[in-house]
């Protein structure tokens, strides 16, 4: 009553939603009738309470426990509750399963969900069942360990309702099991155990309306397992197969799968024999309607179905066998029959139905047409054959048909069973039950009973099971045990099966001759109506009766049950059957009575894995004939009695399937439905045993971290528990609702709800008091800034207003004064302006008026001008037109008046007198004529003497004439020539003219055009400007998007080469890693094949006692690495006897290719090899002809340093010839007693014959100083000296030759000034040295300063005990840098002393020839007699050529000292880095040396075969695998820098060069060693992630590294591992710690910098991968809080690399997705910003595990609010382009393809000294 107060939320019941939440509006008062509530669809309601039971609705969760994972941690247990829970899980979170208890309950989603790949498996496996988000996985992994652990059998019990998806959870549960545990044998027991699923469906499974792939019987598998868990076999029983189908299907279903996969497969070649058609061809397949189901293809599922038979090794023959016998059902079915009366039927003649089924079974055709029509009755005396009618006879094929189908079945589970069956010996299994569920119909059979009947059993168990757990728990934690009232279903039991029971009187009513089933029914209502409270009888119906079972009520159909229970078929039918030709058909009807499920369908002879097989009992045949008709009923009781025996006997483990719809769609939640099978199933009876009790389970720990915010500090004590106690007493007064048991407190129903809201409140009301507190504060801050910045801006504001105002009046006063006088000017201005417009306005207008007077003048004048002309030509066109008509008149007058004359005339001619006149006028004129020649006679006279004066002028003019005229001739030819000239120009000229004329017309057209081209080409250049300006801003938009576009293009090209080259990079980087995962293969076999031969020789060959057996491995693996050079030699070199002879390597093709590849290779580097001779021996020729055509110029040093060899030599030869002389006095004159090898004299004598030999040695070696010293000198004298300088030096060394005397002075003062120069030189050199040493040791003491001083603030942070081990952490670190310097210092003393050495025996041999010189006189005889007292002699070090010798047979000695027995840890700390690397490849260089090719190969050969068997032996040692790491690594770098090819050979010394191998190219060997170093960097990526994987999750994700951040929420029956550190528990410091041992035992090691980052962004990627997983399935951790947390622990490992330098190996990258995981936890996620910042943000997650995060982000405290479904559905479609991976989970297995860059060592090879721990004294420097 307490909880019911205003705002509580309620549960109200709800005939629609079943329950529906509200709020109430006031306060709950005890007596109150009427509750006010306020509905979420936004309706008041007034609830009345039940006057009778004054039962309170039930509240409501806090919101931040829905969703949880185990309905357990619910602290209000009701239904509404779990409703509720499930439905938010199931269609918010999209989560299908969740635990309840010990339920694991499984929703179907009717969709294919990314939740049973691989990498979900590989993420379940070892994992604690609580630890993850509930999964089928989970409970399969915990059945699997609960049987390892406890060694006891297990179940899973898989239960529901047809369609809720029991037969995929039963699938699911397999395949976990044979993934996880693998099978024993090679014979992949685990693919069977999975093949025979497709098998059994197919024949067992079909389509109902409620599930497109019902199983249609009931199934128990057992998988046996072995000592060592592995899967060896399986065993399969099954219960009570649906005959019934066969023969009949309800509308809208099909028979089962197996006949439609016939039918779809009729065209088949094989399959034509069986005379199939379509599936609507047939009676037993067409009755549904629904032959298709959509999206399954028969035809393809048929070929599944044969190939699972083909593996489970049921031959092609049986199977063909199996389809024959379905195809003769099927036909079968066809049979049709004629009455012929009311008894008896007939089949017509030939029926081919009838002849096919005949034909397929074998049978005689007319036999089995008569015994279908007939039947025989047997009576005491004799026997009958009587007809039968038509129905009769449809019944009797249908139940043959059934009565087949079965017995197929029966053997088709009894092939599969033998398949499954194992030799060898079970130690333990695991049994899948996929059982149907409680069922109710309209229509409820015999069937329906059987299955409920089952299902009380299992309830019966289930509750037993859940109560025996129960009060373990209370026994466990000492809480006081009560009697938890549950209900106990046995009296319903007992109804059924109890004696005079249902089943018992069913089968005495089938043994009645009469018996019927309304007979049956009346006996069930006397017996048990009114007397059994669980029995009742319909109120309409005398056919049918009720139950009252745990679930619901069911009303049973009497019709049909006696005829179900006998299941009788005719005996001659099967009789007929039995002499079928057909082999395979009498072998189903053999009797076997081992056969324990009703229908037979178990494996005959079967061998229960639990019990003794059974021993057939021997009996008569009418005792046979008695058990053979045992009927179903009674079968099936006593194979539920055997399963729940089998049950018991193991340990249980429950999934509880639900269908949320009857629809089959997708993520559809009806509550109705659900709460129909959550009752049926128990969940909702688990719930209220629980609910009984303590249902809230607290540990201590966790009670402490969640509610520590109620308690005050006085409260708090050391003693954990008694805190707890304390405050629980003050918090919850009534002490019955929670107890105190040993490790946990137990609290009643609604405690934990209660205990929340004090603490939500408490919470609430700090908050409040928070935001009281730092909001006065904020607003007080705010005012007194506020107040402060008003006075300020007061003061300025006056300020500046003061300021304004005398700048007002100073303007006021300057603007009145410039106002006048600009006043003034702009008046006189605006006058003179106004003046002068004026004058020109006049000046203007007085122009322009005398220039119109002017112009009208002008005018006037021409136009008086034009009126005279024009009055003159008109008056003399008038005239002329006058003058034209007068003459004109004139002419026509004149005309007419000749025409009279004329006529007159003619008229006159005609008379005489005419003709008179005329001749009077003849005489007149013949006398005027005659008078005129008379005077023209005289005219003659005076013409003719004219004519002769003339003459002679005449001739005289004419000689002149004919000169002028020559001269005119000439002249008119001219003229001539001229006329011409002038008509061509004259043509010329009218050329000209019509030119000019079209000319000026064109000049006219064109001017015209022009015009028109000027108009239109102003306005096209206004269009033109305007375009242009268009065109000017489009081409600014053009050169603006093209500079965008250009920026775009090259971001775009600079993101697709960055692109294709992060393509490139990955490609290669995944041939890398398939290249390396098949080495990493290749190695897995190549161990197991030496397993396998190590068993082999040990199962053959059994050593003798006392004979030990030779290791075989170095010989056989040594043939893998022959290189291309030795293929030849091989051919003729006979193999050792070593190697088995029997062996044949066969040859391998791809080495063959490689080595053809390698010589062409080689073959082209020599040639090229020898052009380069051949060019460099021309150049050296040529260099030598210059040489000798220059004079030769030496210095006079260098004949002095010739002189002086010339000098050593001769004192060699000196000393060479007295060691001979002293040999042959030593053999001549010696007695034998003196020359004896024990004598003095002898070891005085060998003593000085040392001591000389070593003085030869020097000798040597001054000669070889010397000569470098003379190369050295020749290198200084350059061609760069200038010509004075050669001249010079030329004489000064004529002057030497000259001049001796001169010449030693000069050389003398030359070598005095060289020696100063040289002191002066090296001084300095000392001293810049000196500073720049000093210079060092400051920054490193800063340094070190800076470090010391960080550690010092961590360790202050850091806890007691983690302090003192952090200090002893870094001692340790300093001590181990200290050794490595003293070490270092100790090799540059060891340098120093030896070089003394050399100096000091130099003295002493100066010494001794001043003494030699001394005793010249002395003879041999005198020095012999003499006491000989022995001469200490100091002995010469030896100048190594860094290499190591060692006899072949000490081979196997140097490998077992140096590799097999040698101790990283000791190597490690005391030597330098890779110093077993380096002693090998000084024994490679010695054998190379010797050109020794066999030496070399058996070294290497063994070299390698020797690190694998370490690494195999001690494989799992992280120090190990890492030594060889380095080492391996080294030795390769070694071979690269001494290998003489010019591209590892940049960084060496002039000594390194000289060290470079010269026989042998050992390339093949350099890739069998990068191949070895791949196997061993995975195998220590292998060791790295099984020593971190069991911190990771406690420490990335369980453990507050931020104390107090997130408190723990109410957990359930399953526990999740606390994340409260306790002893055990690994933190993120234990992590640290880790990978501070991995990076220092790595350094210490020597391991490449590069490599050792390669390793480092392997870890990382192993702790974010491993992390993210268990994040994305664990929806506890899902939340703000725990965002943080990971963030922070994220930081501390950045915090790691930066101090370890690690920064940019690409580690930190490998986190991004788990801090992108962190930040989606903790960004804001409500609105479309909010969605598409996500979306930007979270590029390195998959869309799959964004959707994931959202949907598992769980609120811990009430003020965090939940994702919504919309925002969910929001970053889905945003993010629906984007292509990545479907996948899930991140791969934790994977490994990144390793590199190995070339390290060259500085280290040279002649100072490394071998230490005498090594063992290694039979090995000599060379």
């Amino acid at each position: 009553t307490k909880m019911l107060s205003l705002q509580s939320k309620v549960w109200i019941p709800d005939p629609e939603e079943v329950w529906k939440s509200a709020e109430l509006l006031k306060d709950y008062k005890p007596g109150d009738k009427v509750l006010l509530l306020h509905l979420e669809e936004g309706k008041d309601l007034e609830y009345c309470l039940d006057p009778k039971t004054k039962e309170l609705p039930h509240l409501r969760n806090p919101d931040i426990l829905v969703g949880e994972n185990d309905l357990t941690a619910l602290s209000y247990l009701h239904e509404p509750a779990v409703l509720h829970n499930l439905r938010v899980r199931f269609i918010d979170s999209k989560l299908i399963y969740t635990y309840c208890g010990i339920v694991l309950v499984a929703i179907n989603p009717y969709e294919q969900l990314p939740i049973y790949g691989e990498d979900i498996i590989n993420a379940y496996s070892g994992q604690n069942m609580g630890d993850m988000d509930p999964h089928i996985f989970a409970v399969a992994e915990e059945a699997y360990k609960q049987m390892a652990r406890d060694e006891r059998n297990q179940s899973i019990i898989v239960s529901g309702e047809s369609g809720a998806g029991k037969t995929v959870s039963a699938k699911y549960a397999m395949r976990y099991f044979a993934t996880v545990s693998g099978s024993a044998s090679e014979a992949n027991v685990e693919e069977k155990v999975l093949a025979s699923n497709p098998i059994m469906e197919s024949i067992g499974n079909a389509k109902t309306t409620r599930n497109d792939n019902s199983s249609r019987f009931g199934k128990y598998i057992e998988i046996g397992f072995d000592k060592r868990y592995r899967i060896i076999g399986a065993n399969m029983r099954t219960y009570l197969l649906e005959k019934s189908r066969v023969v009949f299907q309800a509308e809208e279903e099909r028979n089962y799968h197996i006949f439609y996969q016939l039918c779809a497969s009729a065209k088949l070649p094989e399959f034509k024999m069986l005379r199939l058609g379509n599936a609507n061809d047939f009676n037993y397949t067409k009755q549904g309607g629904s032959p298709v189901i959509e999206g399954v293809d028969d035809a393809k599922e048929m070929a599944h179905t044969r190939q699972a038979c083909t593996l489970l090794g049921i031959s092609e023959s049986y199977q063909m066998g199996i389809f024959q016998i379905l195809a003769g059902i099927l036909h079968l079915g066809n049979v049709g029959f004629t009455s012929r009366d009311a008894d008896s039927c007939a089949i017509p003649p030939k029926h081919e139905p009838l002849c096919i089924f005949c034909d397929l079974m074998g049978v005689d055709y007319e036999e089995m047409c008569h015994w279908l029509c007939h039947r025989k009755l047997a009576t005491a005396t004799e026997t009958y054959i009587k007809p039968i009618s038509k129905l009769q006879a449809t019944n009797a094929r249908d139940a043959l048909a059934k009565h087949i189908y079965a017995k197929l079945f029966n053997w088709i589970v009894d092939h599969v069973n033998q398949a499954l069956h194992s030799a060898v010996k079970q130690h333990s299994f695991i049994g899948v039950l996929d059982i149907y569920g409680f069922e109710t119909f309209e229509i409820n059979s015999f069937e329906q009973f059987c299955i409920n009947y089952a299902n009380e059993k299992l309830q019966q168990q289930f509750n037993m099971h859940v109560f025996k757990l129960e009060q373990e728990e209370y026994m466990k934690e000492q809480i006081p045990w009560t009697l938890i009232d549950f209900y106990d279903n046995q009296p319903c039991i007992n109804l059924i099966e109890s004696k005079l029971g249902i089943l018992d009187l069913l089968d005495e009513e089938c043994k009645m001759p009469k018996g019927t089933d309304d007979t049956w029914a009346q006996k069930l209502y006397n017996t048990h109506l009114n007397k059994c409270a669980l029995f009742e009888k319909p109120r309409l119906s005398n056919k049918a009766f009720i139950i009252q079972h745990f679930a619901d009520k069911v009303e049973y159909q009497c019709e049909g049950f006696l005829e179900k229970n006998k299941d009788t078929v005719f005996e001659e039918q099967i009789k007929v059957l039995r002499s079928s030709k057909f082999k395979m058909l009498p072998e189903l009807f053999q009797d076997d009575e081992k056969a324990i499920s009703p229908t037979s369908a178990t494996s005959l002879g079967r061998t229960p894995l639990t019990r003794a097989p059974a021993k057939p009992t021997k009996g008569r045949p009418g005792q046979m004939a008695k058990e053979h008709k045992k009927t179903v009923g009674h079968q099936f009781r006593n194979s539920l009695h055997l399963l729940m025996e089998t049950l018991n006997a193991t340990t249980p483990h429950y999934v509880r399937c639900i269908k949320p719809n009857d629809f089959k769609f997708p993520f559809t939640f009806d509550e109705k439905r659900a709460v129909q099978q959550l009752r049926a199933c128990g969940v909702l009876e688990t719930i209220r045993i629980s609910a009984a009790g303590f249902p809230s389970r607290w540990t201590y720990q966790e009670f402490f971290s969640r509610y520590r915010v109620l308690m005050k500090q006085k409260d708090v004590l050391s003693d954990r528990k008694q805190t707890c106690k304390n405050v629980l007493e003050k918090l919850i007064l009534d002490k019955d609702k929670y107890q105190f048991g040993k490790t946990k407190i137990f609290f009643r129903a609604g405690q934990v709800a209660y205990l929340e809201k004090l603490r939500a409140d408490k919470l609430r009301a700090a908050c409040i008091r928070i935001q009281k507190t730092i909001r006065g504060w904020l607003l007080r801050k705010k005012y007194l800034r506020m107040r402060k910045a008003a006075i300020t801006v007061q003061r300025y504001v006056r300020g500046y207003q003061a300021r304004c105002y005398a700048k007002f009046l100073r303007r006021t006063k300057a603007a009145t004064i410039i106002q006048k006088y600009w006043r003034m000017y702009v008046v006189c201005r605006r006058y003179k302006i106004k003046r002068a417009a004026t004058i020109v306005l006049q000046s203007y207008l007085r122009g322009y008026l005398a220039r119109n007077r002017y112009r009208k003048i002008l005018r006037e004048h021409k136009a008086v001008i034009i009126q005279k002309w024009v009055r003159g030509w008109l008056a003399r066109t008038h005239y002329k037109r006058s003058m034209h008509a007068i003459i004109y008149l004139q002419c026509c007058f004149r005309r007419m008046m000749a025409k009279r004359e004329l006529k007159k005339l003619k008229i006159e001619a005609r008379s005489v007198e005419r003709y008179k006149k005329l001749h009077i006028g003849m005489e007149n004129k013949i006398m005027q004529l005659q008078r005129k020649v008379d005077e023209q006679n005289k005219d003659y006279k005076c013409l003719m003497e004219k004519l002769t004066n003339l003459e002679g002028i005449y001739n005289s003019e004419t000689e002149k004439l004919r000169s002028d005229l020559e001269r005119l001739q000439l002249s008119e030819e001219e003229a001539k020539v001229a006329t011409g000239r002038v008509l061509s120009l004259q043509e010329e000229i009218a050329k000209l003219r019509k030119d000019l004329e079209q000319t000026r017309s064109e000049k006219k057209c064109i001017e015209e055009r022009a015009d028109r081209y000027k108009q239109e080409t102003e306005e096209l250049v206004s269009n033109l400007k305007e375009e242009n300006t268009l065109l000017k801003q489009e081409k600014e938009s053009l050169n603006h998007r093209i500079v965008e576009q250009a920026k775009e293009m090259t971001e775009t090209m600079e993101k697709k080469l960055v692109e294709e080259t992060k393509q490139l990079e990955l490609d290669l980087n995944d041939e890398r890693l398939r290249y390396q995962n098949l080495l990493n293969e290749f190695s897995r076999l190549e161990e197991r094949y030496d397993d396998l031969k190590e068993e082999m020789t040990l199962m053959v060959h059994v050593p003798k006692p006392g004979h030990k057996r030779t290791d075989s491995t170095h010989s056989s693996n040594e043939s893998e690495y022959i290189f291309s050079s030795e293929i030849a030699e091989m051919e003729d070199i006979p193999l050792r006897t070593e190697e088995p002879t029997e062996k044949k390597v066969p040859l391998d093709m791809s080495l063959f290719l490689k080595l053809q590849k390698r010589v062409t290779e080689l073959e082209q580097e020599k040639q090229v090899m020898q052009d380069e001779l051949d060019r460099k021996e021309e150049q050296v020729l040529r260099s030598k002809a210059k040489e000798e055509e220059r004079p030769q110029i030496r210095g006079a040093e260098l004949e002095y340093e010739s002189l002086k060899r010339q000098e050593l030599e001769s004192e060699n030869k000196k000393l060479k010839n007295e060691l001979n002389e002293l040999r042959k006095a030593l053999s001549e004159k010696s007695a034998p007693e003196v020359t004896a090898p024990g004598a003095p004299a002898y070891r005085v004598l060998m003593e000085q014959l040392t001591s000389v030999s070593e003085e030869l040695d020097v000798r040597k070696e001054e000669v070889l100083i010397l000569r470098s010293q003379l190369v050295s000198q020749k290198e200084a004298i350059q061609p760069k000296n200038t010509m004075t300088d050669s001249t010079i030096l030329l004489e000064d060394v004529q002057k030497m030759k000259d001049k001796g005397e001169i010449a030693q002075a000069y050389i003398g003062l030359k070598e005095t000034n060289r020696l100063l120069e040289s002191q002066l030189q090296s001084q300095k050199r000392s001293h810049e040295n000196e500073a720049e040493a000093l210079r060092g040791e400051i920054q490193s003491l800063k340094e070190e300063n800076n470090r010391q001083q960080q550690l010092l603030a961590q360790n202050l942070q850091l806890p007691p005990e983690a302090r003192i081990e952090a200090s002893l952490q870094h001692e340790i670190t300093r001590l181990t840098n200290e050794n490595l310097d003293l070490m270092e210092q100790l090799e540059k003393q060891d340098k120093t002393v030896r070089k003394l050495k050399k100096q000091l025996k130099v003295f002493a041999k100066k010494i001794g020839e001043l003494e030699v010189g001394q005793m010249e006189n002395i003879s041999p005889g005198q020095i012999i007699d003499e006491p000989i007292r022995p001469v200490n002699i100091p002995r010469k070090e030896k100048d190594f050529q860094g290499m190591l010798e060692y006899k072949k047979e000490d081979e196997q000695k140097l490998v077992k000292n140096l590799i097999l027995e040698l101790k990283p840890r000791g190597v490690a700390v005391n030597l330098i880095p890779g110093l077993p690397a380096y002693i090998l490849f000084m024994c490679v260089r010695h054998a190379d040396y010797l050109n020794d090719d066999q030496k070399v190969r058996s070294l290497l050969t063994s070299t390698i075969n020797s690190i694998k068997k370490v690494l195999k032996k001690r494989g799992d040692d992280f120090e190990t695998v890492s030594f060889w790491l380095s080492n391996t690594c080294r030795f390769l770098h070694c071979l690269k820098q001494y290998s003489g090819e010019e591209g590892f050979m940049k960084h060496n010394t002039s000594r390194q060069n000289e060290h470079c191998l010269t026989n042998f190219d050992l390339a093949e060997y350099r890739q069998v060693l990068s191949d070895l170093a791949i196997q061993i960097y995975q195998q220590l990526v292998r060791v790295l992630e099984n020593i971190l994987q069991p911190m990771i999750v406690s420490g990335m994700l369980e453990h507050e590294t931020i104390q107090g951040v997130s408190g723990v929420k109410p957990t359930g029956l399953r526990k999740r591992t606390s994340s409260i550190a306790d002893e055990g528990t690994y933190t993120l410091d234990s992590i640290l710690r880790q990978l501070n041992s991995f990076h220092s035992v790595m350094c210490q090691h020597g391991m490449d910098p590069e490599l050792i980052k390669q390793v480092v962004k392997q870890m990382f990627y192993i702790v974010g991968a491993i992390t993210l997983n268990n994040l994305l399935l664990r929806k506890d951790m899902c939340s703000w809080s725990k965002g943080m947390q990971i963030r922070y622990n994220v930081s501390q490992l950045e915090e790691w690399l930066r101090d370890k330098n690690l920064m940019n190996s690409g580690a930190k990258e490998t986190l991004e997705p788990l801090i992108q995981a962190a930040q989606l936890l903790q960004v804001k996620k409500k609105t479309d910003d909010d969605a598409e910042a996500i979306c930007s943000m979270c590029n390195a997650l998959t869309t799959a595990q964004i959707v994931k995060v959202l949907n598992l982000y769980t609120p811990v405290n009430e003020f965090e609010e939940r994702v919504s479904v919309s925002f969910i559905r929001t970053i889905q479609m945003r993010l629906r382009d984007r292509k990545d991976s479907p996948q899930l989970l991140m791969d934790a297995k994977h490994i990144f393809p390793v590199t190995f860059p070339f390290n060259p060592s500085s280290l040279a090879l002649e100072t490394i000294q071998i230490p005498a721990s090594l063992g290694l004294g039979f090995i000599s420097r060379v």
